[in-house]
C-alpha cells in the first residue's frame, strides 16, 4: 500500500520542477511517513524506496538511473530512519523533531548524489561537470532546501491527520501506544509554530542574501537572469509561507486561554 500509494502521488506532481531546473514537487511524502511513523522502519523505508522508482521510472519511460542511484537510497534512508526514532516512543513533538532531522538528512544525500553521483559521475553532463565545485555544492545545497521547504508543511500538517484517522478507523492495525498518544495527545502548537518559524525566517534571510550579496551574483552568473529570479522567488515566497504558519500557530497558542469554552 505505501509503495503504490506513493508511487501514484509522486507521478501525479512529477512534472513540477524547482526553480533549479531539477528537483519535483512531491507533497506525497506524507504517505511513507504515515506508513514509517505507524508500521516502522522496513515498511516506511523499502515502501518509499519502490514507489519514487516505479514514479520516476514511468515519467521517463525506463527504469530511471538517476532514481535507482540517488533517490532510491535518499528516500529509504530517511523514512527508515523516522521510522526507527518513532519505534522507540511515540509524541507528537518527537514527530516534529524527528520529521525535520529525517527531511534534512535524506534531501541531503538525494541531493548530493544526484548532481555528484548521477550527473557528474554517471552522466558526465557538461552542465555539472564545467561548474567550479562551490558552484556545485551550492546547487546541491539549494536542490535540499527545495524539497525540505515544501515537503515540511505537508509532513507536519497532513501527517499527523492521517495518523490519527489510521488510529480511530484501524484500531487493530495501529499499536495501543500510537492509537492513545495520537488520539488523546494534542498537537503541540508551540513547536509546531517554531518548526515553521525558523526554516521560514532562514529563507527570508538567505533571499536577502541573494539580493544583496555576492550570492545573488552567483547564482545569476552561472544560472542565468531567469533561474536566478525564480530562485529567489522560491526563497522569499517559502519564507513567507513557513513564517506565516509559524505565526498562526503561534497565534492561536496565546489565544487559546482566552478562548470562551462553548456552553
Amino acid at each position: 500500500m505505501n509503495t503504490v500509494l506513493y508511487a501514484i502521488l509522486s507521478y501525479a506532481t512529477a512534472y513540477i520542477q524547482s526553480p533549479w531546473g531539477s528537483g519535483q514537487f512531491r507533497p506525497a511524502v506524507v504517505i511513507p511517513a504515515l506508513f514509517a511513523t505507524v508500521f516502522g522502519p522496513m515498511p516506511g523505508g523499502i515502501g518509499a524506496a519502490l514507489g519514487t522508482l516505479i514514479a520516476d521510472s514511468v515519467k521517463h519511460g525506463q527504469l530511471y538511473p538517476g532514481s535507482f542511484l540517488a533517490a532510491v537510497p535518499a528516500n529509504f534512508i530517511g523514512f527508515y530512519l523516522l521510522g526507527y526514532i518513532m519505534k522507540k516512543k511515540f509524541s507528537w513533538e518527537r514527530f516534529i523533531l524527528a520529521s525535520q532531522a529525517t527531511l534534512t538528512i535524506a534531501n541531503l544525500i538525494l541531493a548530493f548524489l544526484y548532481v555528484f553521483l548521477f550527473k557528474i559521475l554517471y552522466l558526465g553532463e557538461a552542465k555539472y561537470v564545467g561548474m567550479p565545485l562551490h558552484v556545485q555544492i551550492f546547487f546541491s545545497v539549494g536542490l535540499t532546501i527545495w524539497w525540505y521547504v515544501t515537503m515540511l508543511p505537508f509532513v507536519l500538517l497532513v501527517t499527523p491527520i492521517l495518523i490519527r484517522a489510521a488510529s480511530s478507523a484501524f484500531p487493530t492495525v495501529v499499536s495501543e501506544e500510537i492509537r492513545r498518544n495520537s488520539l488523546r495527545q494534542e498537537l503541540p502548537e508551540k513547536s509546531f509554530s517554531l518548526a515553521m518559524l525558523v526554516p521560514g525566517v532562514i529563507m527570508l534571510i538567505i533571499g536577502l542574501a541573494t539580493s544583496y550579496t555576492d550570492l545573488g551574483l552567483m547564482t545569476r552568473s552561472f544560472f542565468g537572469e531567469l533561474t536566478s529570479g525564480l530562485i529567489q522567488l522560491m526563497f522569499y515566497s517559502s519564507g513567507v509561507a513557513l513564517s506565516f504558519l509559524g505565526v498562526l500557530f503561534y497565534t492561536r497558542k496565546i489565544l487559546a486561554p482566552h478562548r470562551k469554552p462553548v456552553e
